[in-house]
């Protein structure tokens, strides 16, 4: 989603809690791992219960937690299950930050989503959705430079797209894996200068896109604005936020066997919501059951795979995306902040990876 103007604060981060642990302890590295405890900078928002059933998924004293805070706009939070570790994308600073159990946050990248010699003319340069495929490698979409790309194990960079027939990208927003490694992206114009009505821009539509052997193929350019993006625990249903302030909804589309999409239907609409609470739809995080976290108008939407709202984590900013890490938490990045929420569930989790060793 496109970022709101606002003051930049100095970065500040949670480094004491973070350090509590000796630096010669062990990460914490995926399920029943070590538990390294973390304090926050403090507490935001509220939790809004409209459904019994939230109380399968959030904890009674569930809470939101800020662990670091500072940030332009704070997007992307992907979970390295091999070293226990969050990344996530400051997309106006053009960076990946990297937040390890037991260590000091550190910078993991930079430049990451723009690595051109001039200067970037508009606001967002940076990456912005983040993912770690099954060999453990990171795809990064790369609004700058209009590219879904692959940090390969030696450090150097694959693009993996940047047209599609024979036309520039406008700027890659937000992917997923399916079953078989391929890759499904958005493509709204949020990191362009002027966003849609850039001069630059080469394609007349805002898609929904799939790799397959080097390949890009649009899926759908049925949304306006589409942007976070994620696969049902069975992977036969795709669902799409469009951050749309017209049309501010989420849809469910169905996956043929060939990975192509079927008709698709609005699983849940909050157009009514915006302008009276922060926030458009964005990124997505699916629970094992199929419940979707949906980042929109006021926070983290809880939805059923039906498309009820079970719940809302109000952060009470504009809050960009979200991702469950393999520690319990839900790890949420909203505007200038990082935060965290306890739950009692699971997102979908990629194929057991080999946990490096500490100095990652």
């Amino acid at each position: 989603m496109l970022r709101p103007l606002c003051a930049t604060l100095p970065l500040v981060l949670a480094a004491a809690g973070l350090l509590s642990a000796q630096e010669s302890d062990p990460p914490r590295a995926g399920r029943g791992g070590r538990q390294v405890q973390v304090e926050p900078l403090k507490i935001i928002g509220e939790i809004e219960r409209t459904s019994p059933e939230i109380d399968s998924l959030l904890p009674a004293d569930a809470r939101i937690e800020v662990l670091a805070a500072g940030f332009e706009w704070s997007e992307g939070p992907a979970w390295d299950p091999r070293s226990g570790s969050l990344l996530f994308s400051d997309i106006p600073r053009n960076q990946i930050v990297r937040l390890r159990p037991g260590r000091e946050p550190s910078i993991y990248l930079q430049p990451s989503g723009y690595t051109g010699t001039e200067r970037f003319a508009g606001y967002e340069p940076g990456t912005n959705g983040l993912i770690f495929d099954a060999e453990g490698r990171l795809l990064m979409c790369c609004h700058g430079d209009r590219m879904v790309k692959r940090q390969e194990a030696d450090g150097s960079f694959t693009v993996l797209a940047d047209r599609y027939d024979g036309k520039r990208l406008n700027s890659p927003n937000d992917l997923v894996l399916d079953r078989s490694g391929n890759v499904y992206f958005t493509d709204p114009p949020y990191g362009l200068p002027k966003a849609y009505d850039d001069p630059a821009r080469e394609l007349d539509w805002c898609g929904v896109y799939r790799i397959v052997d080097g390949k890009v193929e649009l899926l759908t350019d049925e949304m306006t604005r589409p942007n976070g993006i994620a696969f049902s625990p069975d992977y036969r249903t795709l669902y799409v936020a469009q951050s749309d302030p017209q049309a501010a909804i989420w849809k469910a589309f169905p996956v043929n066997e060939d990975g192509t999409l079927g008709e698709s239907r609005i699983l849940h609409d909050s157009t009514d919501q915006v302008g009276k609470v922060p926030g458009l739809p964005d990124g997505l995080a699916v629970d094992e059951h199929g419940n979707l976290w949906a980042t929109g108008p006021g926070g983290v939407l809880i939805l059923s795979p039906e498309g009820k709202l079970l719940g809302r984590i109000l952060t009470g900013e504009a809050t960009a995306n979200c991702t469950f890490g393999e520690d319990g938490w839900l790890y949420v990045t909203a505007d200038m902040y990082l935060c965290r929420v306890k739950t009692s569930t699971r997102g979908i989790t990629m194929p057991d990876l080999p946990r490096r060793g500490r100095n990652r």
